[in-house]
């Protein structure tokens, strides 16, 4: 198939947030907005997962683009949203019409060509109108009491030494009156979460995945690499000013040794493949609505630009980082399932952007809700170590799954 890419007059913000959330694939984070609509044109399956990802990029490369020259990524671009499990079959899309706009208002159109004007499409848009609603039913899995136990159980074989890190996630799922409008859970959170990187994608289970993730877990651009890993975390009470929160994280050992070793994890990783790894010499402070975090940018260069690892290949090396998973990798994992017992399908798994020169941004899926017309479901997790307090995680968890379901429902959870 052949895209052209032309340059086009900038489109109002919340319209294309609209269209991309409520009916194609929204990225949206500080700098840069896409927003790919229509149909999907051409479908990258990954039978295996990330485990089985190396014909994607060359599917990409197959097809054919024309035109102007552009930004990384305003091409011929596949967006999508992984599972948490990394041998889980997923898939990679590309839309028949992709809008790449920054911040400056400068804007690229690629499309298959012999497409019809999309102008059309964008004119019809609605911007949202949908408001928060009441809840009709709700179900946490596990509760709050058994989620508590579970960490409990973890904390013993922490210190035991078997490991030295274990995310563990509970989800809260429900429905409310009317079905959910993806484009007003999208615009609520560019609002409530200005730093995060908004979403909303279809998944391979019917549903639509909107959010908004503070996480970057990787973006590749030719032969350099950048991570933003985030650990430790505060919960941050409503009309009060977060200094003494923000200062008391800096100086938490419980907080500090969890995000360490999230952070060296990720540099002895990245280590295996580039040549150049520079860390920020101290965690700095990620602060959200409700919740503060550690955080720290990582950044790797391959001194041989045409060998370095492609997007793809980054989050196969990468997911799922401590973040979301544990230390050592496979034991936290064997353990997630073995205490969980529930599939985390989207939740915690990568999400984003790769295009045909294997760059691409791909981000955690946390903060976000599936929703499917008036039911949804959403997760948290928090970070166990052997310092753990179940008491203090569960309440890490209300306050993270309050924080998501407050742009969606009225009341807090």
């Amino acid at each position: 198939m052949r895209f052209e890419r032309t340059p086009i007059a900038p489109i109002p913000e919340p319209v294309l947030r609209a269209h991309g959330a409520r009916n194609g694939w929204l990225i949206e984070s500080t700098d840069m907005i896409r927003c790919g609509f229509g149909e999907s044109v051409a479908s990258c399956e990954m039978p295996m997962g990330l485990e089985g990802g190396d014909e994607v990029l060359s599917a990409l490369r197959g097809h054919e683009l024309f035109g102007s020259d552009g930004p990384s990524g305003s091409g011929v671009v596949a967006f999508g949203s992984l599972p948490f499990d990394r041998s889980a079959p997923a898939r990679l899309e590309v839309a028949r019409y992709l809008i790449t706009q920054n911040r400056a208002g400068e804007a690229w159109l690629s499309m298959l060509e012999g497409s019809p004007d999309p102008s059309i499409l964008i004119a019809e848009v609605r911007t949202p109108s949908q408001e928060a609603q009441s809840l009709r039913s709700l179900r946490y899995q596990p509760t709050p009491e058994e989620y508590a136990h579970q960490v409990a159980r973890a904390v013993e074989i922490l210190r035991r030494k078997e490991l030295d890190k274990v995310v563990l996630a509970r989800c809260v799922s429900g429905s409310v009156p009317e079905s959910l409008d993806a484009a007003a859970i999208a615009a609520r959170l560019r609002v409530r979460e200005p730093i995060c990187t908004i979403y909303s994608l279809p998944t391979t289970d019917g549903r639509r995945y909107v959010g908004a993730s503070p996480e970057l877990l990787a973006r590749r651009s030719g032969p350099v690499v950048q991570c933003h890993p985030l650990a430790g975390t505060i919960a941050l009470p409503s009309n009060v000013a977060p200094d003494d929160y923000e200062t008391w994280l800096l100086g938490s050992t419980k907080n500090l040794h969890e995000h360490g070793v999230l952070v060296d994890d990720l540099v002895r990783t990245l280590a295996d493949r580039y040549d150049d790894i520079s860390v920020d010499p101290a965690p700095s402070i990620v602060t959200l609505r409700t919740v503060a975090h550690l955080g720290t940018w990582i950044t790797g260069v391959h001194h041989e630009p045409a060998n370095a690892p492609d997007a793809l290949e980054v989050l196969a090396m990468l997911h799922p980082t401590a973040a979301v998973g544990g230390i050592p990798r496979r034991a936290a994992y064997e353990l997630i399932r073995q205490i969980e017992q529930r599939d985390r399908g989207h939740y915690a798994g990568p999400l984003g952007w790769l295009d045909a020169n294997g760059d691409g941004e791909w981000w955690i899926g946390l903060r976000g809700v599936l929703i499917a017309g008036s039911e949804f479901e959403a997760w948290a997790g928090a970070g166990i170590v052997s310092e753990s307090d179940p008491t203090a995680e569960r309440e890490e968890t209300k306050d993270k799954l309050a924080s998501v379901l407050s742009s969606v429902l009225v009341e807090r959870v």
